[in-house]
């Protein structure tokens, strides 16, 4: 048996453990927190092989139901404090994923800065975040969990004092009081404006200040001040696809609330700037251009009569507070006396702080001229616009087919669009989109279906007229097919004057393909080439530069298992970039990564450098969504560490040269074909060919309880249907992972490595091969994270016991050949062997979980008899919630 090295906590655990303890002690009193203690160091030393704790009993029997619910909650926030000390010890930050060494590796390789720079100057980078119902806490949990870091950096720094007078350690241990005291689980599900709400904290609390910080760190690397590249994006009041709650008014509330946040942002970083730039005409000379702005700001106060910038700046706070006005309906929140012109645009407003940076260089090269608080606003104003995130649009392909059906036949164009072939409609949508003739009459009757896609459009349409057309780039076409499935999306805009017909037409939104299943990826490149050779689309991506084509890596999972998802999406992309190439058009893919490693999930910085040679070329965007989000960007700190991830793997991703032979690089793909081949048969031999596959899962997984958990406004399932086939990727995932089977992450994975009789070849492509290297990492860390002796007692669960026996004995045996084929192919003799921290980082958690999983099975056993003590599913919801914070990516 192998020997497991010792696991020491960080300090910080050590620091916060004890803290969690008193807080138990002081508010549950002391019989319960020697209940909690007892088990939760009986459990710690069975998984550490501390000798004869495995004849102690846990003791969870004993618990009552008051009991249960308050030690579930006391080992959710253990979890939760252990993920703020690891994160605080860096152990999501990658060695090398910063943008300084990948500049350096890229010289060493003989790439210089110009490179880089010109790299950059087409470059668009976008972590894009969504509503994706996987983040299980409540919003008031992870505020806290914040302050905490917060309180322990001031803590790192040796103050004892917090500004406001408070004893460091009391000031923490009064916010871990909170967080006991803080109600865990939501009452009332999530609408649409809780997740802009929610979203908009992070975009405003932590990207707003910290690109521009990044911005000007990358300037001093660089030597040269590169555009703004880096821009964030979200689907959240945009993406409507299975979301009926998403409608005009949500989007028109998604934008309006995120112009208010930033102008507010702007409006107070103008005031700051205000009061700091005192500079006196006794002491300088300033620039004619700096005495127009101010001469002409209304501002004729003696007290300032000396102080050109302060004057000027209460001109161009006026007009940015009228701007405030005109866009959100308020008044701005500090209004000052003057009055003055909405800007009319973001440029414009840029225009007039550049006057004010000019005025500080021209006084000489000293240290007003350099940047500081007035450039970042700059560049604050060129990251984030008038909007602060790009917003997408995305429907299902099939609601555009009806909805171009009902428009043409209520116009008398065509009775009965959807028996036509593509061909047909083909030529049938390129007539429509030549004539300048709209579809739509404001006598007509239509559906409610139609009648809110047009006024979604309607809105979208508004938003560019009002906060510019930065604000609203991109529509996903779920479930795309066709290029009739993008034509149906050009005909819509059209309707709202977002499409422009004519010899040059133009297309003010981008109609992006979403390629999910693996028929679906196999397809793109025949359909992307049809779609680029158009005439019309031609001369648009011409203009535009780009395409983009989103990539899913949800339902191409759920539909083919996660090696065979993984190998088509690298396939996908690489048969695409000859596509683009022809064309002459730059490729732009969108990658639709999740949390969890069955939902395209791990580390970014190794999934973009692993990416297929010449497919990133600069401009990649990745969804973000669920815990994932707060994880990444819940501190400064953290976007920091993770945007510079992004940021380096892109340019290395884009400028190295291909580290593999095109000889072995042939060879490496003709071994993958194989081995997913043969995982694809094993997956869909078990999850859609197997009778009864659908009733062990829904039996054996908390999925019907998840759908109790009021974590989004989106439903759990497409249609109303029991069919995996119809089930979202998401509570899917979810579900596997809460019983700690994780089969999305690895089935069929061991009989394509068991089955592949030339090992050396294998272990060659995880040495030399990026791809394969990270798709078994990623595997390995989900595989630390399952345990069948738990899944056991899940598949307990099942009614039928001879289906349970059945088909969980393929499970565990299919994940013993994973395992077993991961360490032979990696050469080590225990999972995550040569990742130590991480190991470390499970093995600190899982004497932590396995108690919550025991206790949520006891309880579903107990729910599902019919118990109707309310805090029976309390408690399963608990158990859900603590569970997921554990594993960190949970769905």
């Amino acid at each position: 048996m192998t020997t497991l090295p010792p696991i020491t906590n960080n300090p910080d655990i050590r620091f916060l453990g004890r803290l969690l303890g008193d807080v138990i002690r002081t508010y549950g009193g002391e019989a319960l927190f020697k209940r909690i203690e007892h088990i939760r160091s009986t459990s710690v030393d069975r998984h550490r092989g501390v000798a004869g704790a495995d004849g102690i009993e846990l003791g969870l029997d004993s618990l009552s139901l008051d009991d249960t619910i308050a030690f579930v909650r006391g080992f959710m926030l253990f979890s939760m404090l252990a993920n703020l000390a690891e994160d605080r010890q860096g152990i999501a930050a990658e060695p090398g994923a910063d943008v300084a060494t990948a500049i350096e590796k890229l010289k060493a390789g003989g790439i210089g800065r110009e490179a880089v720079l010109a790299l950059l100057d087409q470059a668009l980078i976008a972590p894009v975040l969504t509503a994706h119902p996987t983040e299980v806490r409540r919003k008031s949990m992870i505020d806290h969990k914040n302050r905490i870091a917060d309180l322990m950096l001031l803590k790192d720094h040796g103050a004892e004092e917090t500004p406001e007078g408070d004893r460091v350690d009391e000031a923490i241990l009064r916010q871990i009081a909170l967080l006991w005291q803080t109600r865990v689980l939501r009452r009332e599900r999530l609408y649409v404006a809780d997740e802009v709400e929610t979203a908009l904290s992070y975009l405003r609390d932590v990207f707003l200040p910290t690109l521009p910080a990044l911005y000007a760190r990358w300037e001093r690397v660089l030597g040269e001040r590169p555009p703004s590249f880096l821009k964030p994006g979200s689907w959240i009041g945009g993406d409507r696809d299975g979301n009926p709650f998403v409608d005009a008014a949500a989007m028109r509330l998604a934008l309006a609330r995120a112009a208010e946040a930033v102008l507010g942002y702007y409006l107070d970083q103008l005031h700051s700037l205000g009061a700091e730039l005192s500079i006196s005409t006794e002491h300088v000379a300033v620039d004619a251009a700096i005495a127009a702005l101010a001469d002409k700001s209304g501002d004729n106060a003696a007290s300032r009569a000396d102080e050109p910038f302060r004057r000027a700046i209460s001109g161009v706070y006026a007009r940015l507070a009228a701007t405030y006005q005109k866009l959100t309906g308020k008044a701005a929140p500090r209004p000052g006396n003057l009055t003055g012109e909405p800007y009319a645009d973001p440029a414009a407003f840029r225009a007039d702080l550049a006057t004010l940076a000019r005025g500080l260089v021209q006084q000489g090269n000293g240290p007003l001229s350099t940047g500081g608080a007035l450039g970042r606003l700059i560049r604050a104003v060129e990251t984030f616009g008038f909007h602060l995130a790009t917003l997408d649009m995305r429907q299902n392909s099939v609601i555009h087919e009806s909805v171009v059906a009902e428009l043409l036949k209520v116009a008398g164009v065509e009775a009965d669009y959807v028996a036509l072939d593509e061909e047909a409609r083909v030529a049938l949508l390129r007539r429509e989109l030549e004539s300048p003739r709209p579809l739509v009459s404001p006598y007509a009757d239509y559906s409610e279906q139609t009648a809110s896609e047009l006024a979604i459009l309607r809105a979208a349409a508004d938003a560019h007229a009002r906060y510019g057309r930065e604000c609203i780039r991109h529509y996903i076409v779920s479930m795309a097919q066709s290029v009739s499935d993008l034509l149906e999306v050009h005909l819509l805009l059209k309707e709202s004057g977002l499409y422009v017909p004519g010899e040059t037409p133009q297309a003010h939104i981008m109609a992006i393909p979403l390629f999910e299943t693996v028929a679906d990826l196999e397809a793109a490149p025949a359909i992307m080439t049809r779609w680029l050779k158009l005439p019309e689309v031609a001369a648009i991506t011409r203009a535009r530069g780009h395409q983009e084509v989103m990539i899913g890596y949800s339902d191409s999972n759920k539909d083919g298992g996660y090696l065979t998802s993984t190998w088509q999406l690298s396939k996908g992309s690489t048969a695409l970039a000859p596509v683009f190439e022809e064309a002459g058009i730059g490729m732009q893919l969108f990658h639709g990564r999740g949390g969890a490693v069955g939902r395209g999930g791990g580390s970014s910085f190794a999934a973009i450098r692993a990416q297929p040679h010449d497919t990133v070329q600069g401009r990649i965007r990745i969804t973000e969504q669920g815990e994932v989000i707060a994880a990444k960007y819940g501190t400064r700190d953290s976007a920091v560490t993770n945007l510079e991830a992004m940021t380096s793997a892109t340019l290395l991703a884009s400028l190295e040269p291909d580290s593999v032979d095109p000889a072995d690089a042939a060879r490496f793909a003709a071994a993958m074909d194989t081995l997913s081949d043969t995982a694809f048969r094993a997956y869909r031999g078990l999850v859609y060919g197997t009778e009864g596959f659908t009733t062990f899962f829904r039996q054996a997984t908390p999925i019907a309880e998840i759908a109790g958990l009021k974590i989004g406004s989106r439903p759990a399932s497409r249609k109303k249907s029991d069919a995996i086939e119809d089930l979202r990727a998401i509570p899917w995932v979810f579900s596997w992972a809460q019983a700690r089977i994780m089969l999305p992450g690895w089935y069929g994975v061991g009989a394509a490595l068991r089955g592949f009789e030339d090992k050396g070849l294998l272990r060659e492509m995880a040495s030399a091969w990026p791809l394969f290297a990270a798709t078994l990492a990623n595997m390995e860390m989900v595989l630390a994270k399952s345990d069948m002796d738990v899944a056991a007692r899940y598949a307990g669960l099942v009614e039928d016991k001879a289906l349970s026996e059945a088909i969980f004995g393929r499970i565990r045996e299919g994940w013993q050949e994973t395992h077993d084929g991961l360490l032979s192919v990696t050469r080590q003799t225990r999972l995550l062997e040569k990742s130590p921290a991480l190991e470390a980082s499970i093995r600190l958690r899982t004497p932590y979980i396995e108690p919550l999983n025991l206790l949520q099975i006891e309880l579903l056993k107990r729910h599902r008899a019919g118990e109707a003590d309310a805090r029976i599913g309390e408690g399963i919801l608990l158990s859900i919630n603590a569970i997921a914070t554990a594993l960190r990516n949970s769905g």
